[in-house]
């Protein structure tokens, strides 16, 4: 049995850094975003559809938790009540972000998925249009990692990549955005990325332009994925966090079946090299 999580959208997720407040001002300066302290030593970096919570951590939880908004109160209690007659343990929300109900359950790998209401937003800074829209992880448990999210929260795949007859990736979604959360096959477990979905192809360019001025230069892109179909550049983080800027991302209604693709570098990047996670 699955929760009745569709539709839910990626709110916003917490990066850990040995160096908080490092992290959440480099934040802070890439995006135009405003960065303000919060209680035990947190930081918020707010600007338009986007909030990232920084907190002091280990690299290799590079991203703890990350919180998906649910529509509205009844729907937060259905999902509740779901998760626990699958028999899955409610954990307290670690987000500052929420309102009162929010809970988190743990996926294979320990990170924390948070469901939750939005408390007021906070005020934000008037950078660049780039929604936070997804967040992408890589895991030794893939087929664990799916049966949680796809069985037991309630996403729905929209591509799988496999290696013959081993999956070595997939894309699922929470809302007709072709993926709101996706898990590669790697070495180890730990975060890989996450994504700004921008409005245009002419977004992508001003971004880049964006990064050109603060001398942050590109680490994968421009190019176009297979699954989801979208523009995207990446760069990294003063962490060695992934971080992507997406446009025209891919549209699936929630009956649309899933697909598959080989594995192989033209199905992540139909425009040139890939990053092989595996």
């Amino acid at each position: 049995m699955s929760a009745p999580l569709w539709p839910a959208r990626l709110h916003h997720l917490c990066r850990a850094s040995a160096e908080p407040e490092r992290l959440a001002r480099f934040y802070g300066a890439l995006l135009g975003d405003r960065v303000e302290a919060l209680a035990a030593g947190r930081w918020l970096v707010a600007g338009r559809g986007r909030m990232l919570v920084v907190e002091k951590g280990a690299a290799a939880a590079a991203v703890p938790w990350f919180a998906l908004e649910l529509r509205d109160g009844g729907h937060l209690q259905a999902c509740r009540g779901a998760l626990e007659a699958a028999g899955l343990r409610l954990e307290a929300s670690p987000s500052p972000l929420l309102a009162p109900g929010a809970f988190a359950v743990a996926d294979p790998d320990g990170r924390r998925v948070v469901l939750g209401l939005p408390s007021p937003a906070p005020r934000a800074g008037a950078g660049l249009s780039g929604r936070l829209q997804h967040f992408v992880c890589a895991s030794t448990r893939l087929e664990q990692m799916l049966e949680f999210y796809c069985r037991r929260l309630g996403m729905i795949e929209s591509d799988r990549v496999l290696e013959g007859a081993e999956l070595s990736a997939a894309f699922l979604r929470s809302d007709p955005e072709h993926h709101s959360f996706a898990a590669f096959r790697a070495p180890e477990s730990r975060a890989d990325h996450h994504c700004y979905e921008t409005d245009s192809w002419n977004d992508i360019r001003d971004w880049a332009d964006r990064m050109a001025q603060l001398r942050i230069p590109l680490w994968w892109g421009p190019g176009r994925h297979g699954p989801g179909n979208n523009l995207f550049f990446m760069i990294e983080d003063p962490d060695g966090h992934k971080v992507e800027f997406s446009a025209e991302l891919e549209l699936m209604p929630k009956e649309m079946p899933g697909r598959s693709w080989p594995h192989e570098q033209r199905t992540l990047n139909l425009w040139g090299p890939a990053w092989m996670r595996s």
